[in-house]
């Protein structure tokens, strides 16, 4: 693109939408783009959003594209509403990055991944923890070599959502949402896949433990990775009464390390059989505060994005491709679920609930 700034709208006001104000507004900030639109089916929401972004409140995806004819639409809806609104941008000539998941159907990602190639357009997801210095220490340390013979991965998250967060007409559905696993623990699983795997079958059970949602506020799940090892995913938003932990742990033949804290931001262990010098600078050199779940990683995601837009690059840090990977592990440990058995990567299992619904009019839906 020859143009100085990238022209961006948000499409969807809601709870994540916020955090994006406070990227946008914060300091450092992100450079090279101008908010110039921000949509939402909900006016106030619309007009609050568009107001802290200085920026204009447009009520539909059509009329934010229609008027205010942005490069790039941030598609920040609910998840159901994900694959509607990302064709919609594409077909219109936009750029696309989603909010995750990238599509709730495995299909819906793919397909509209050849759409952007055939529009000439960019389409990717957000997954902002692959950019927190704990979390890229691990892949590299794991790429690296350096833990040697895998014998085990995991996953754990024990956060607070109260039965307020499912009363709405979304969170926690089949048809909008899932539970657990899709909502929160997918920033998770795509880390844990993306380190170490691909994950080869999987075996899981759920439960409402605390909160009323078609879904589950708690899932178990026990895991095999394509190079053998085995692994645990627990998850949950039934803790109380606040977010406790998000971590991922890697035992190796050669050592061991876990990332932790309540966004994967921490590293709480770093042992190797064969040590370095540099390992005992690992804990503060990687280890960031963060104030929330979210994070401190948006930001540097979205400054990338920009930056390749501006220059001519189409490939976002996480393409429909690649995002597209935590979605099947999810429909994976749904199917295994209703099944009742292990599942199989491969077999391309697809969850009977997870994503089934009629889908609403473009651009008419609410912010995620």
């Amino acid at each position: 693109m020859n143009r100085t700034n990238i022209r961006v709208g948000l499409l969807g006001c809601g709870r994540v939408a916020q955090h994006y104000v406070k990227i946008l507004t914060g300091d450092p900030g992100v450079s090279g783009l101008e908010i110039v639109g921000c949509a939402d089916a909900r006016s106030q929401a619309a007009s609050a959003t568009a107001r802290a972004l200085n920026s204009t409140a447009y009520s539909s995806l059509d009329e934010l594209i229609g008027e205010a004819r942005p490069d790039l639409v941030l598609v920040l809806t609910p998840s159901g509403d994900h694959a509607v609104h990302a064709r919609t941008a594409l077909e219109k000539g936009c750029h696309v990055v989603s909010e995750k998941p990238i599509t709730l159907l495995p299909d819906d990602a793919y397909e509209l991944a050849e759409l952007a190639t055939s529009m000439g357009r960019m389409y990717g997801c957000i997954f902002q923890n692959r950019y927190n210095p704990a979390v890229r220490k691990l892949k590299e340390t794991f790429v690296e070599g350096r833990f040697g013979r895998i014998i085990s991965a995991c996953i754990r998250l024990r956060w607070c959502r109260e039965q307020a967060y499912y009363e709405d007409d979304w969170h926690g559905t089949w048809a909008m949402d899932g539970g657990v696993i899709n909502q929160q623990a997918i920033h998770h699983v795509d880390a844990l896949n993306w380190i170490c795997g691909p994950v080869e079958r999987v075996s899981a059970a759920m439960a409402n433990r605390m909160n009323e949602l078609e879904a589950e506020d708690t899932m178990v799940a026990a895991i095999q990775f394509a190079n053998g090892a085995l692994g645990t995913i627990e998850a949950t938003t039934a803790a109380r009464p606040r977010d406790f932990e998000a971590s991922l742990s890697i035992v190796g033949e050669k050592g061991t390390a876990q990332i932790g804290g309540i966004a994967l931001n921490e590293i709480d262990v770093w042992e190797f059989i064969e040590s370095r010098p540099s390992d005992e600078n690992v804990f503060e050199e990687f280890s960031q505060a963060v104030p929330t779940g979210y994070g401190l990683s948006h930001g540097p995601m979205l400054q990338d994005i920009v930056d390749s837009l501006r220059t001519g690059n189409l490939e976002p840090p996480v393409p429909a491709h690649d995002a597209v990977r935590s979605v099947q592990l999810v429909h994976a440990l749904y199917k295994s679920i209703e099944a009742g058995t292990w599942v199989n990567i491969d077999d391309k299992p697809l969850s009977s609930r997870l994503g089934v619904r009629t889908p609403t009019v473009n651009g008419d839906t609410h912010g995620h």
